[in-house]
């Protein structure tokens, strides 16, 4: 390979990104949240391979992600609520058990930037990350402001392949497309 190849960027890879709302309250007409990851996502070049707005119940959780990482086709997944210590708040309960591998600087580096905009409520986020069966799973706070800034500051990046020094896309489900 010559230097010039080395130093040219790769070419943009879409990703398949399934969008989870964990809500006992948002419904397909206010669910902001879900719709500014999926304005984002789409934005990026990437592409919505579904979106479902389930209960916070762990096992109805459990039911739609396991349905996802079973699919080839989808690559990604970001849950958005149920993340907090509130109430019924089970999001890490459900997804934990479901990960091979967990993502433990995804939740630190979102406490990290969140504390610019919140302050120390951010203590209360229990945001994780994770991978299972080659998909990798974030699972960020229900406010659209904690999606925007999940997207923005981490998720973005870590889903284009020409992000370096590394990236999530390389060890992704294989059914990744140029675009």
């Amino acid at each position: 390979m010559s230097s010039a190849s080395k130093n040219t960027p790769a070419d943009f890879k879409a990703v398949n990104i399934a969008v989870l709302t964990v809500s006992d309250t948002r419904t397909a007409e206010n669910d902001t949240s879900g719709d500014a990851l999926t304005s984002s996502l789409r934005a990026a070049g990437h592409t919505l391979a579904d979106r479902k707005i389930v209960k916070d119940n762990i096992y109805q959780i459990r039911a739609v992600l396991s349905q996802w990482i079973a699919d080839p086709d989808i690559q990604v997944i970001i849950s958005t609520g149920g993340t907090g210590f509130s109430g019924r708040d089970s999001t890490p309960e459900a997804v934990a058990p479901l990960f091979d591998k967990h993502i433990e600087g995804f939740g630190e580096l979102f406490r990290a930037v969140s504390y610019d905009e919140i302050g120390s409520s951010t203590i209360q986020s229990r945001a994780l990350a994770g991978f299972a069966n080659n998909t990798v799973i974030f699972c960020v706070p229900g406010s659209t402001g904690a999606c925007k800034t999940a997207w923005d500051r981490i998720i973005k990046e870590q889903l284009d392949n020409r992000h370096r020094p590394c990236n999530f896309v390389g060890v992704l489900n294989t059914r990744i497309t140029g675009k």
